[in-house]
């Protein structure tokens, strides 16, 4: 007994944060930098800032296939390799192997994971906008699943906070639709996309601006301090920087954190459930296995942040059952792994642009134009409902255009010295609307390797998206035509699921009520309020913008309350 409660000391801490990406760095950041002690738990290897970037620095000719994806890794990284090549040999080594962790399709999903430190935060668009006003009453004035319980207003100042820390440049532009933020100096367009932007204002009203992107342009002291430095425009964003000039938790709240001497971290560890106190009605702790020794053990703590993306919370949630809670930790509602939400992708339009010839870029803009949504906004009205946003832009062909083309000898080769011609190309994201029928689950019989029940996804397109979908490629095309731009080509892929835009969310809503989300307004579960979730889990609709810095500042609010209530002794 008395060997139970040293090592039940020992295990103890003030916090503990499930996951280590995007917002379960924030989370350790946020709560150590407010006194606690916390315990952050990564499922995967340990990843080691700059060290371990073990492409970042290579050439084209150092991969064994030139950077393409082999058929080993297409077997092994299935999800990834199914409608493009995030699995390929410039970072197929930080994606998460399938096969291993298999997952089953009632619909079928695209579930891409990155199992170790930093996550999917190491390998994101970087692409950072605010949700509108709009965004978080659009619900509630059109009869759509539930009411967010928080407005922009709420947000706005963690806005800010989180901005201000990562280190976002853009361009503010003062659009009700597109909320500017605290930016460093934005990258600069290149001369046809300046055309573009005035043609597009003149002609069609319909604004374009520079990316709002994680990547420093103008470095902060605090950002420096953490041993960030600017971005070198290599483009390699996703093979990981040494330089630390973009943002993701493996060079920013991770280390952030460290400075503080208060946080612990475990990797390799698997959480499998969170342990319920029917005597307090809280949580009391995890229980874990070391996923290469099997090995189990439980860890304990005041309040625990659940950040290990919006399934394997969703999933940790239905695994955790109590005589509390027979289907899941918070499942009253019967909320918990419904609403899939993503944004839907793979359509566009491409363009080739005459004239500019003497006109260049500089480096390799690991960045894109923006077009925001104009669809559903003010005056205009679609036989669909909400909008999408485009990223995209002009780019000059280089020496790799000679790969399908004719040709050999010197004078080839010369010609393949000379910078080629303009293009311009635009893919859009579109927002889809929650539905419960979209849903995972956990199978009641398949196991993984740990012995934790198989997730089961169920979810698809509906006919909001697909009607949307329509609008997207003809806008695109209407745009470039509108340019002045020839050749011009629309593209809509018919093979999308859900799951490919990386943004998925929405399976722990927040909600006022408790009968109809899981979630209160600062991402406590209703029924036991001393775990937290604030990754894209706790989403009550999608917006069309890339979601990442709200996950960031809903965990910084959430954080924030979290020690105040500590303080006053409610938790």
């Amino acid at each position: 007994m008395n060997l139970n409660l040293k090592a039940n000391k020992i295990n103890t801490y003030d916090a503990i944060v499930v996951g280590s990406g995007m917002t379960g760095g924030m989370a350790a950041k946020e709560l150590t930098e407010r006194g606690m002690q916390v315990l952050m738990i990564e499922r995967g290897r340990e990843v080691k800032h700059i060290e371990d970037y073990d492409t970042a620095m290579k050439a084209p000719w150092e991969f064994e296939h030139r950077g393409k994806v082999s058929v080993q890794s297409a077997e092994e990284y299935w999800a990834n390799s199914r409608f493009g090549t995030l699995a390929n040999e410039e970072t197929g080594g930080f994606f998460t192997d399938d096969k291993k962790n298999p997952y089953i399709e009632k619909r079928p999903f695209d579930w891409i994971r990155a199992y170790h430190t930093g996550g999917k935060s190491m390998h994101w668009g970087r692409q950072s906008y605010r949700m509108n006003r709009q965004d978080f009453e659009a619900n509630a004035k059109e009869g759509i699943a539930i009411d967010w319980p928080i407005r922009y207003e709420d947000l706005e100042p963690w806005y800010t906070h989180v901005e201000k820390f990562v280190g976002i440049s853009g361009q503010a532009e003062g659009w009700e639709v597109l909320p500017d933020g605290h930016y460093l100096p934005a990258m600069p367009m290149s001369a046809p996309e300046l055309y573009f932007r005035e043609t597009m204002m003149q002609k069609l009203k319909r604004p374009v601006t520079i990316g709002r992107i994680a990547n420093l342009t103008k470095p902060q002291p605090w950002h420096t301090d953490l041993g960030r430095a600017s971005c070198q425009y290599r483009s390699k964003c996703a093979r990981g920087c040494p330089y630390g000039g973009y943002y993701s938790s493996l060079s920013g709240s991770i280390p952030a954190a460290r400075k503080t001497e208060k946080l612990t971290m475990l990797h390799d560890t698997i959480v499998s459930e969170v342990i319920y106190d029917d005597k307090t009605k809280k949580a009391k702790g995890v229980r874990v296995i070391n996923q290469n020794t099997m090995a189990v053990e439980e860890f304990f703590a005041k309040i625990i942040f659940l950040n290990a993306g919006s399934m394997n919370s969703a999933a940790l949630l239905l695994n955790s059952k109590s005589d509390r809670f027979p289907t899941g930790l918070g499942n009253d509602s019967d909320q918990v792994g419904r609403n899939i939400m993503d944004h839907h992708l793979g359509v566009g339009a491409n363009a080739t642009v005459e004239g500019f010839e003497n006109d260049y870029v500089f480096g390799q803009r690991p960045n894109a134009l923006y077009i925001p949504r104009f669809r559903n906004w003010g005056a205009d009205k679609k036989q669909f409902l909400r909008g999408y946003g485009y990223q995209g832009g002009a780019s000059k062909s280089d020496w790799k255009r000679g790969i399908t083309m004719n040709g050999f000898g010197a004078d080839f080769k010369e010609d393949m010295t000379r910078p080629g011609t303009w293009t311009m190309g635009f893919g859009g994201f579109g927002e889809i609307l929650p539905d419960p029928s979209n849903r995972m689950i956990l199978d009641k019989e398949k196991k993984d390797k740990w012995g934790i029940p198989l997730i089961v996804f169920d979810a698809a397109f509906g006919e909001n998206e697909l009607t949307m979908r329509k609008d997207m490629m003809e806008s695109a095309v209407e745009m470039l035509e509108v340019a002045g731009f020839k050749n011009v080509a629309g593209f809509n892929r018919t093979d999308t699921h859900p799951g490919l835009g990386i943004h998925d969310m929405g399976t722990a809503r927040m909600g006022k009520d408790a009968k109809t989300s899981v979630l209160n307004k600062y991402n406590q579960l209703h029924a036991c309020k001393n775990v937290f979730v604030t990754d894209g889990a706790a989403m009550v609709s999608s917006s069309c913008v890339n979601p990442s810095i709200t996950y960031m500042a809903m965990t910084a609010r959430a954080a924030n309350h979290a020690v105040e209530e500590l303080k006053k002794q409610n938790l």
